[in-house]
């Protein structure tokens, strides 16, 4: 096919294309800039030191001497009014003398800006950090001050660290805000760059091809994962497939993860945060005050997840093992080509190379003795436990999340547990319902009511008698509702509300975006919130400082396998007894489970702990009530 003639445009004027020529000339720099400057000073100060020497009586006779003094007065053009005789002499003397007060002027200007510019730049963060073995954190979202708090308790005991920040903000807010919401550092050092993490060239300036673990945050919008999956793919491209990298990212939506998997490569953990915090949401609904366990658990505040080498154990049965740690709890084994088995058969046997999954103190604070605790075999309780019952819980509120919680939910939950789901929307929300009733197992009665639980007349209307347990939801993030947690807090006030004029005690779980809003929740004391930032930033930051942890907190969220419980004490020692932790750990060991700690409700409202206790001495002696509970590792 034969394109038609274009029409030749009409040439522009000389002065127009010279004009352009020349701003393409300054596009170049403050170099180009200079050297124009110097040209225009020169065509005014030669020709004028020329007609100084021409006109001059006294001038030398021959053209070479007359040309040696232009040069001597074209050098000469700092001096002001410097000649003397007729009028004309002193004007040109005057107008080189302007003109050299010109040029240098505008020099210093010039020098001066490239300077400030070169300053700014830095001051930016487009400079190349310059570290080895640091921690990278890419983008920037709420769970980033968890993310960089955590790392900085967990480097309290080094000698030094460093945490670099690439995200395309402001340096100085960055900093700003990370210095108000994190603190003192420490020994830490937090460097902030600025560029977009997608950008690979942006992504050399904090040299992830030299970290020890690179993190990638997640958006504020599950439709934003996509930018995860680019994030992953320009750090593959700016970092070598020898450098092995560790990299830990996050995503919201399920549809994403194998992207994102796919894009991180093999040294990669992929979190799916919904997912996550679904499955902890619904953990909780059935046991109150199971997030306070996993708060102490995942924050390096006290005591957590280490991997630990234990040689002189090699040889001797779990069961054993178990009570031969005085001052850590146990709860798994780590074979020497790196299989994780969490809560092992008691009659196993420790073999050469493996190494114990504990809860410490630190990872240098786990010892052993050829001694096992002794317990108190006459204290102890050999009966069942108890068949579980069905269950009632009612969800105030609906959001992307929700769909998750009833999966989670049915597969834990006795056969005819029944769940009521009261949210504001129309027909669609209760088709969305019915499409996530369908998907569930069908232990799990699901039923709908439309209403909206921040009105005083729909949670009036409810019957918390017959539910035992609340799970309270806000909304997506999106157009009318950036900040979701408002409404829940609505919500939880008139629950609140409800319970103190109907005397009926209710047991909440609440999920909210920021950690912050929990301070302003009324709630109850040791009430559970799963902030599902501050959750995923705890997670990210254990994992970075312990890979076998990726795999340990796989199989505690996961839908089967072992997780966390939250068990009556009078099933493993009798109430209003005295005895020590190593004879609850003996207990829970015959009946294959690994004893943790307690919570001791008496104790629940003294103190910032709540009455959780996390790997206590087995030496430990106490009372033990009725209502204490004794926090283990089990099976589903």
């Amino acid at each position: 096919m034969t394109r038609p003639a274009r029409a030749t445009p009409p040439r522009a004027p000389l002065y127009e294309r010279a004009r352009y020529w020349f701003d393409n000339t300054l596009a170049r720099g403050v170099t180009v800039l200079i050297g124009w400057l110097a040209v225009a000073c020169l065509s005014v100060v030669i020709p004028a030191s020329a007609l100084l020497v021409w006109t001059d009586d006294r001038a030398p006779d021959t053209t070479w001497a007359k040309t040696a003094a232009v040069w001597q007065s074209v050098g000469q053009t700092l001096r002001l009014g410097g000649e003397v005789g007729s009028p004309l002499r002193v004007i040109l003397s005057v107008l080189l003398a302007l003109m050299a007060l010109f040029y240098v002027s505008t020099i210093v200007g010039l020098v001066t800006t490239a300077i400030t510019e070169e300053l700014i730049a830095l001051r930016r963060g487009h400079s190349t950090v310059l570290e080895s073995g640091h921690t990278v954190v890419l983008g920037w979202s709420d769970q980033i001050f968890t993310v960089v708090a955590e790392l900085v308790a967990a480097d309290a005991n080094q000698r030094r660290g460093a945490i670099a920040v690439l995200a395309d903000r402001d340096v100085t807010e960055m900093e700003e805000e990370l210095r108000s919401e994190v603190g003192s550092t420490g020994r830490t050092r937090i460097v902030c760059r600025n560029g977009r993490p997608t950008d690979p060239a942006a992504l050399a300036r904090v040299s992830p091809a030299t970290a020890d673990v690179v993190l990638v945050l997640p958006r504020d919008h599950p439709d934003e994962d996509a930018e995860v999956v680019k994030n992953l793919l320009a750090l593959r491209t700016a970092v070598d497939d020898d450098s092995r990298v560790r990299t830990v990212a996050v995503v919201r939506d399920t549809r994403y993860r194998l992207a994102a998997e796919l894009a991180a490569g093999r040294d990669a953990v992929v979190l799916e945060i919904d997912d996550v915090t679904a499955r902890l949401v619904a953990q909780c609904a059935r046991q109150p005050g199971l997030s306070l366990v996993y708060q102490e658990l995942l924050d390096f505040a006290g005591d957590e997840f280490y991997v630990v080498g234990a040689p002189d154990l090699t040889g001797r049965a779990f069961a054993e093992v178990l009570r031969a740690c005085p001052t850590s709890s146990v709860v798994g084994v780590v074979r020497p080509d790196g299989a994780l088995r969490l809560n092992p058969p008691p009659t196993s046997v420790l073999g050469p190379g493996d190494r114990l999954v504990v809860i410490a103190q630190d990872d240098d604070t786990t010892v052993t003795t050829d001694e096992p605790a002794a317990f108190d075999e006459p204290v102890m309780v050999s009966r069942a436990p108890a068949a579980a019952r069905p269950e009632r819980i009612l969800l105030l509120g609906w959001n992307g999340r929700a769909p998750h919680i009833l999966r989670h939910l049915s597969h834990h939950v006795a056969p005819g547990s029944a769940l009521h789901v009261v949210a504001h929307g129309d027909e669609s929300l209760a088709a969305e319902v019915r499409d996530a009733a369908a998907q569930s197992r069908p232990a799990l009665t699901v039923t709908f009511g439309p209403g909206d639980p921040t009105l005083p007349g729909t949670v009036n209307d409810l019957d918390l008698s017959e539910h035992d347990g609340v799970i309270v939801l806000g909304p997506d993030h999106g157009p009318g509702h950036d900040s979701p947690d408002d409404r829940t807090l609505v919500t939880l006030l008139l629950l609140r509300d409800r319970e103190r004029t109907s005397g009926i005690p209710v047991r909440v779980v609440t999920e909210m975006t920021d950690d912050r809003n929990r301070a302003l929740a009324p709630a109850g004391v040791g009430a559970d919130f799963i902030v599902s930032g501050k959750l995923v930033g705890l997670l990210m930051a254990q994992i970075s400082q312990n890979w076998h942890l990726a795999g340990l907190f796989a199989e505690l969220l996961a839908p089967r396998g072992n997780a966390i419980h939250l068990k009556p004490a009078g099933d493993y020692v009798r109430a209003g007894r005295r005895a020590s932790f190593a004879t609850v750990v003996e207990a829970a060991s015959r009946r294959g489970e690994c004893a943790l700690g307690y919570r001791s409700r008496g104790l629940a409202q003294v103190g910032a702990d709540h009455g959780v206790r996390i790997n206590p001495a087995k030496a430990e002696v106490r009372h033990w009530s009725a209502d204490d509970e004794v926090i283990v590792l089990a099976g589903h």
